[in-house]
């Protein structure tokens, strides 16, 4: 079932945008940039975190730079579509911490899942792992070579 969307304004919209561009700034310069004061820009950012248009905060990191240079792609597809099966994998591979997301999705697969390894020794493992899985029947990995496009959030 679709989430519902969130009623949102223009000066909520432009607060959304201008927080995936960066989340770090204070409430004061958030305020300046959408042209309210800070009191109301602040009741209004709590209502957008309490209907969890905004989720959370976080760094945005280079991998690589923290030792995980290779960024890889699993299309799964399982031998079930039964709900306990699906819930299952997602709850397996959520426990994964080179698991960054999982995505049940229709045509081609039941699942692409976005992985990280330090190594191709470390990726081989993480293939094995993903194709040794309770009712896994199929795994296509595609290794990235470059992103040259990676935008947080949606468009506004």
């Amino acid at each position: 079932m679709a989430e519902r969307m969130a009623d949102l304004d223009a000066i909520d919209r432009r607060i959304v945008a201008e927080l995936q561009l960066d989340g770090r700034m204070t409430n004061v310069e958030l305020a300046r940039r959408v042209g309210i004061s800070a009191p109301p820009c602040l009741r209004r950012m709590r209502r957008l975190e309490e209907d969890h248009v905004i989720r959370g905060y976080h760094a945005d990191t280079d991998g690589a730079r923290l030792g995980w240079s290779i960024t890889l792609f699993a299309l799964i597809g399982l031998d079930s579509q039964k709900e306990a099966v699906l819930s299952a994998f997602e709850n397996q591979v959520s426990g994964w911490p080179e698991v960054r997301e999982c995505h049940m999705i229709r045509g081609g697969g039941d699942f692409l899942v976005r992985l990280v390894a330090r190594d191709a020794t470390h990726e081989n493992l993480l293939t094995r792992q993903l194709t040794e899985a309770p009712h896994v029947v199929r795994v296509q990995t595609l290794q990235t070579i470059r992103t040259s496009l990676n935008r947080p959030g949606v468009p506004v």
